[in-house]
């Protein structure tokens, strides 16, 4: 009983957490996750950004996406998510 409590309070690794919030994700908004472009520990947990092809286009360079914030606690549960960001798929960052 206390090997269960203990991992049941362990933080999850970095893979694990990653499906997580891709799959998390996916079950709200209903569309499949195209990428997960940044994973970080956070103290409580972690934080991901997960890019969503939001509106499909032809040719795919034109798809909008959107980049969501998702944050997770220490065992893997949506804690909150936000889309930041929308964009054409084709565009890239500008160097700062």
């Amino acid at each position: 009983m206390a090997a269960e409590s203990a991992r049941s309070r362990r933080r999850m690794g970095a893979a694990e957490a990653m499906r997580s919030a891709a799959g998390q994700l996916a079950l709200l908004l209903g569309r499949d996750p195209d990428s997960v472009s940044s994973l970080k520990p956070t103290e409580d947990g972690w934080e991901a950004r997960v890019e969503v092809v939001e509106l499909p286009r032809i040719p795919e360079t034109t798809s909008v996406m959107g980049s969501y914030k998702v944050v997770l606690d220490a065992r893997g549960e949506l804690l909150s998510f936000e889309r930041v960001r929308r964009y054409s798929r084709g565009t890239t960052d500008r160097p700062n």
